[in-house]
């Protein structure tokens, strides 16, 4: 792909500093840039980098107004650097995108619908009564249960299970080793105290511009269904229990685990490693911070850390302190021994 700066500019709604008739032909780090390539500049401490890069341009944030004096790279001021890259980027990975086709290793049922200019790669499995909508990406070794519904401009990366009888809206993003509709874990003691399995006869609903990271497992619900609604980001390695439902645009960090029955609201942000119990309700707009333990029901808008999770600001306070605890147990044990010696005497 080929892009003249003014182009981009006009796109972004930036502004240009220096030659706008530049061709850019590619996107790089200001670090790693070549000539023909785009950068950004979103962070201060980068700015070291202004004079030594050969990015032939670079967006800059439209505060920064001293970079110009600092580089010879054209320049396109926008109001957010790094959300402007991101869009191009964007629009530079659709060339990425395979051509349409079915491979003739590939497997389709004979009862399901395959919409326009739909690619479907090497030995990928699609069972009965599924509806695959147009231009969905279905990369190889997939497997695709029955009665699946995939909506238009969703992408499959390789190596992804997808079971029966789940839902999967438009321009979903599913990275490759994702499971999607496993059992969920649910089982009942008996007399013998053996446990029975109980069948999870639910499924996976998956909304729009849902993306889900690679080695993630979302649980089908036992009844019902298991949600993740729109505009939810799930990291690599996450595991969603049966019946959990996250609320749109909340985004979940690497490692972190969701047990069963949970309700996650909207626009939640949760880092990784996070531990959530079952049967909670998060409110909206909650953060939780890296490595928390989730035990108790989260209003709307907290800040919580730690295992348990509490108030962030508690847990700061909290956390001087335990940091002083060596300090404080030495202290303790001198006043006892000059106690003991008093008594003594």
């Amino acid at each position: 792909m080929e892009l003249r700066v003014k182009e981009i500019a006009k796109m972004l709604k930036g502004t240009v500093v220096g030659d706008e008739n530049i061709v850019i032909n590619s996107l790089s780090k200001i670090e790693q840039g070549t000539k023909g390539s785009l950068s950004f500049l979103a962070n201060s401490k980068y700015f070291h980098f202004l004079s030594t890069t050969k990015a032939s341009a670079i967006l800059v944030e439209q505060s920064m107004k001293e970079v110009s004096n600092l580089t010879n790279a054209t320049l396109i001021q926008v109001e957010d650097a790094y959300l402007s890259f991101a869009k191009i980027i964007n629009l530079f990975g659709q060339e990425n995108k395979q051509n349409s086709g079915i491979h003739p290793s590939s497997f389709v049922d004979k009862d399901s619908s395959v919409g326009k200019d739909v690619y479907i790669g090497a030995n990928v499995s699609i069972g009965k009564n599924c509806d695959i909508g147009d231009q969905v990406h279905i990369y190889p070794n997939c497997h695709i249960g029955d009665n699946v519904t995939i909506g238009k401009n969703t992408i499959i990366y390789a190596g992804t299970v997808i079971n029966s009888s789940c839902q999967i809206g438009q321009d979903c993003f599913i990275q490759s080793g994702v499971v999607i509709g496993s059992d969920g874990f649910g089982f009942a003691n008996d007399d013998n105290n053996n446990f029975l399995k109980i069948a999870q006869i639910g499924n996976v609903i998956i909304e729009d511009q849902v993306e889900i990271g690679a080695n993630t497992t979302i649980d089908r619900a036992t009844m019902g269904s298991t949600i993740i609604r729109q505009g939810v980001k799930l990291d690599n390695l996450i595991q969603i229990a049966h019946n959990v439902d996250i609320g749109r645009n909340t985004i979940i960090a690497a490692q972190s685990g969701v047990a069963g029955s949970t309700k996650i609201g909207e626009n939640c942000m949760i880092g990784g490693q996070v531990g959530i119990i079952g049967h909670l309700v998060i409110g909206n707009n909650v953060k939780i911070a890296a490595q928390s333990g989730v035990g108790s029901n989260v209003k709307d808008d907290q800040i919580i850390q730690g295992s348990p999770a509490f108030s962030v600001s508690d847990y700061r306070k909290s956390y001087v302190s335990f940091k002083q605890l060596p300090q404080l147990f030495s202290l303790v044990h001198k006043i006892e021994k000059q106690i003991n010696n008093l008594l003594n005497k």
